[in-house]
């Protein structure tokens, strides 16, 4: 194995970072240094194939976890919080960027007026994922991201993917949000913005580019980064304001839009309810399900609700099932209003009412979705530097970044985001959200698996004399197989606790990628004939089937403490095969650059994070 150069000192308390007194040069220069040290490690690695014995411990280390009980436990906050002000919480989170920006570009571009189902599609699958989130976020004791949770249960190389996939979701959805409030103000203008810059700069033909360079969206990123970098957090007053008048302009929409509505825009001359077929509301849920990523709101705050282990499931689910209304009630709407293919995405709910000769409606539209964009925006601002910190804390990403308040990386991310908000097309950056959204998703299911079958820790309540523990001690330990099926499965009762569902899981996931892919792309794109096909569909989902039996027939942990997931492992299964079937719907060029961003993330790990973990310090001999 290559040697491991002493890494740069890891601070160990917010006291150490650098404040904004620290020079940028230095701050720069200290980055291209541990660049350097990355490439120069990746070279070493390539200079020969490592033993047998090394490749397997090189192999350990992908998969070593984070333990749990070294976590720093913070400050119990009082409990406070009902259901009704979680759910407020959720809500606030969800509508945003996906009522003023999706509605228009799936209506448009994948399904047509059955953008509802989309939108209904996309609640059910967001729903399961939430559930599986609620469990981790109550097991895993302080308030973390998805990668965080992984790197508890899974392993520290899928962590750093989970967490790498989120940096990236959080940049375009921070620059798709810009995007879409320089699209909504400048409707406000007439669009005069636009036709300047298409007139002096011209119209690229570039996928994945704007058709012109939006300089008043880098501008609104500039100006946002600036507010950010010297308000430390937004007041709850003006959360509560904008949250009020998103509201009240939702309700408007709504109202006013049925008033006007016209029932032939859903008929055949028009296009019909779902032109783009079962595949284009499939693609649309995916592109969707980014929507209702709020309900992470919820489980940030569960350590103040009253009563989180009923509070936290029960606002996720009516949060979800309001929001996923108003985005449906909203959608109908919208395709009522004016035919599906005459609608603008970048503004579709003002051009609407545009189009039907109401500008007046069109400007208050347009009010409420910036001031809703705005708050969201800076909600993000405040989020994504302590992604940063988070992973560069456990030594995964450059120590630059944990060394660096979060004020100061405030700005260095606003560059950046302006750069791509200058030049990116909104479009893209919706399906750079779904499949970076969907990805991270799909493995907290796996997670909950994973830790449902692992011995859990001893409760602080209970004690070594109470009869709870002494029930729990003489209870079979989780991962091994049932009592009551050991007869007729003793086969799996051989295997050391753990095995038997570690082979399950690994059958499950791969057989749910091999039965969505043929359920997506079908005969055609596998060339087979129909009976080789058909064989291929029931080997698939048989396979699914008995792994989840399998799994099934193991021992589980249950705790009378905290929310776990009802029927486990069939939910979490259903949320890996619709997640899935989902991510398969999206289009070749987003797979590609997903792929180009996570080998550059894997670059990142193999060259720097794996040897700069901690968990890796802690392995090296004193």
């Amino acid at each position: 194995m290559p040697q491991v150069l002493p890494s740069l000192c890891l601070p160990s308390a917010l006291s150490s970072w650098c404040g904004p007194s620290r020079c940028a040069v230095d701050l720069l220069q200290d980055l291209c240094r541990q660049l350097a040290w990355c490439s120069s490690q990746l070279s070493t690695m390539a200079r020969g194939l490592p033993s047998t014995a090394s490749l397997a411990h090189f192999c350990q280390k992908l998969y070593r976890r984070k333990p749990v009980e070294e976590s720093p436990r913070e400050t119990l906050p009082q409990r406070h919080l009902t259901t009704l002000d979680l759910t407020l919480l959720g809500v606030g989170g969800m509508v945003g960027l996906g009522l003023y920006v999706l509605t228009g570009t799936v209506a448009k571009g994948m399904a047509g007026p059955a953008v509802l189902v989309s939108f209904g599609v996309a609640a059910v699958a967001s729903l399961l994922a939430a559930l599986c989130y609620a469990e981790l976020g109550a097991q895993v004791p302080y308030t973390g991201f998805a990668y965080l949770f992984t790197y508890t249960s899974v392993g520290e190389m899928w962590a750093f993917l989970v967490g790498w996939n989120v940096l990236l979701q959080c940049l375009f959805v921070c620059t798709a949000l810009v995007r879409a409030c320089s699209g909504y103000l400048d409707t406000v203008f007439g669009h005069r913005i636009r036709s300047f810059t298409e007139a002096h700069v011209g119209i690229w033909q570039v996928p994945f580019l704007a058709q012109y360079p939006d300089f008043l969206a880098a501008g609104l990123m500039l100006l946002a980064s600036a507010f950010s970098f010297c308000v430390t957090r937004v007041s709850s007053w003006v959360n509560r304001t904008f949250l009020v008048i998103s509201v009240v302009v939702i309700l408007f929409i709504i109202v006013l839009g049925f008033v006007l509505a016209r029932p032939h825009n859903w008929s055949i001359e028009e296009g019909g309810f779902a032109p783009f077929g079962f595949s284009g509301v499939m693609a649309g849920a995916a592109t969707c399900f980014y929507t209702f990523l709020g309900f992470d709101n919820i489980v940030a705050y569960s350590a103040e609700a009253q009563n989180p282990k009923r509070a936290v499931p029960m606002a996720i689910a009516i949060s979800v099932t309001l929001v996923a209304g108003t985005y449906i009630l909203v959608s109908t709407v919208l395709t009522l209003l004016v035919p599906w293919h005459s609608l603008d995405p970048d503004w579709a709910l003002v051009d609407a009412f545009h189009q039907r000769g109401y500008s007046w409606a069109a400007f208050i539209v347009a009010a409420g979705a910036i001031c809703d964009m705005t708050s969201v925006l800076l909600r993000y601002f405040f989020y994504l530097p302590h992604i940063t910190y988070a992973m560069a804390a456990d030594g995964l990403f450059f120590q630059v970044f944990a060394r660096m308040h979060h004020r100061m990386q405030v700005p260095v991310f606003g560059v950046l985001m302006a750069f791509m908000a200058l030049l990116l097309d909104l479009d893209a950056l919706v399906q750079f959200l779904s499949i970076g959204a969907l990805l991270p998703y799909t493995c907290l299911p796996t997670s909950i698996i994973i830790l449902r079958f692992q011995k859990s820790p001893p409760s602080s309540s209970q004690g070594p004399d109470s009869p709870e523990g002494t029930e729990e001690a003489s209870a079979p330990e989780p991962g091994q197989l049932r009592p009551a099926l050991r007869p007729y499965l003793g086969f799996l009762g051989e295997c050391r606790p753990g095995a038997a569902v570690a082979w399950a899981l690994s059958v499950l996931v791969a057989s749910a990628v091999t039965l969505d892919y043929v359920l997506v792309f079908g005969d055609s794109a596998l060339h087979l004939p129909p009976w080789a096909y058909t064989l291929l569909l029931l080997l698939s989902s048989a396979t699914f089937l008995l792994s989840l039996l399998v799994l099934g027939a193991h021992q589980q942990q249950r705790r009378q403490d905290i929310f776990q997931v009802p029927m486990v492992p069939l939910t979490p299964a259903l949320s890996i095969l619709l997640n899935i079937f989902l991510m398969l719907h999206l289009s070749y060029l987003t797979w590609l650059y997903l792929s180009i961003w996570l080998l550059i993330g894997l670059a990142v790990y193999f060259g720097y994070g794996i040897w700069h973990s901690k968990e890796n310090q802690r392995e090296r001999p004193a």
